[in-house]
């Protein structure tokens, strides 16, 4: 039982941030213009009397559950060419599913004069220190506010990617995690840099390096080391991913323990894929979680007060190097820490 299309990706929404993921590399910046896409297939015995939005959402990784269900609301999905009119309609062997999942209506992306810390720009590029809680691109229920509605007000000389007036995102960082992003300007800069992180996101061999700080709790064991796993959505939790899956994509990824704190430590990451939170699920699923961390987190109780005040996931963007897309020069672009990671680290070393 196959879908025919919309198999999800790297880049797929993860649920905490409108189409997010700490590590994601992406050519795509979803604001208008994705297609309306039929998925189809045949249900196989093993499958018969599942309800029909559970089965959907488990066939098609795009689509969740409360997706599937809204799609049945307007009647877009069918069994042997009937309409379906309840989620929890049962299927039987042999039965011909179709769900039709239109367009997105276009996102009017208005230009908005928002703080933006900008590390380096010319007329190819620029590159920002993103602030921790702010989404990077519009979406439905989130059109503003966004670092592309800053771009669109910094950038005066934008020339825009795909014929549309709009900066191109070519890398994300999840809203509540901060640091070094970059931006492409134009559609020469936009496919050069697409490619080189689509690369990056494949662990091919290349000119991008990425790094990042976190602080883990409890500590790693050991000082240094390689995590390498599949990666894919988690099996029963839909907004998150796992490296305790028998399939998927490759990740890899190589931290060292640059501190060690009591009861935590920090930790720097070196990506050799880009996988959607690629960072949050390794140090989750290997014991040693970043602190804070809502949605991957199992914070030490002596450590739950730090966490709180911290209110995120302690995890920063502080490292971009890379080959100009026009010049060719090499370039490297690093964040300083935030105010907020340096206040957590005070607290955690203690009185000094």
């Amino acid at each position: 039982m196959l879908p025919d299309a919309g198999d999800g990706d790297d880049n797929a929404d993860a649920g905490d941030d409108a189409g997010a993921g700490d590590d994601a590399d992406t050519g795509e910046l979803p604001l208008s213009g994705q297609t309306a896409v039929e998925h189809r297939f045949v249900v196989e015995p093993a499958h018969a009397g599942e309800r029909i939005d559970a089965l959907i959402a488990a066939s098609v990784p795009a689509l969740s559950r409360a997706s599937v269900q809204r799609l049945i609301d307007d009647a877009h999905v069918r069994i042997n060419d009937m309409v379906v009119a309840k989620p929890g309609q049962r299927v039987r062997a042999g039965d011909a599913v179709a769900a039709f999942v239109p367009a997105p209506e276009p996102i009017e992306v208005v230009a908005e004069d928002l703080p933006l810390a900008v590390l380096y720009e010319d007329a190819d590029i620029i590159v920002i220190d993103k602030a921790a809680g702010m989404v990077v691109h519009p979406a439905a229920g989130h059109p503003r506010g966004t670092l592309v509605n800053a771009l669109l007000f910094h950038c005066k000389d934008l020339s825009g990617i795909g014929g549309a007036l709009r900066p191109g995102i070519v890398h994300r960082l999840d809203k509540d995690t901060s640091g070094v992003m970059l931006a492409t300007k134009n559609d020469r800069a936009h496919a050069a840099l697409g490619a080189a992180f689509a690369a990056k996101s494949r662990g091919e061999p290349g000119g991008i390096v990425r790094e990042y700080l976190g602080i883990a709790a409890p500590p790693p064991t050991g000082t240094t080391g390689t995590l390498r796993t599949w990666h894919a959505r988690h099996p029963t939790d839909r907004k998150r991913f796992s490296s305790k899956v028998a399939s998927g994509k490759p990740a890899v990824t190589h931290w060292t323990v640059v501190e060690p704190l009591p009861g935590a430590a920090v930790v720097r990451f070196r990506l050799e894929t880009g996988r959607t939170h690629q960072i949050r699920v390794h140090a989750a699923d290997h014991g040693w979680p970043l602190l804070g961390d809502p949605l991957y987190g199992r914070t030490p109780k002596p450590l739950a007060a730090i966490a709180e005040q911290l209110g995120r996931q302690a995890l920063h963007a502080a490292l971009l190097e890379l080959d100009h897309p026009t010049t060719g020069a090499r370039m490297r672009f690093e964040a300083p820490l935030p105010d907020d990671m340096a206040a957590t680290l005070a607290e955690l070393r203690g009185p000094r």
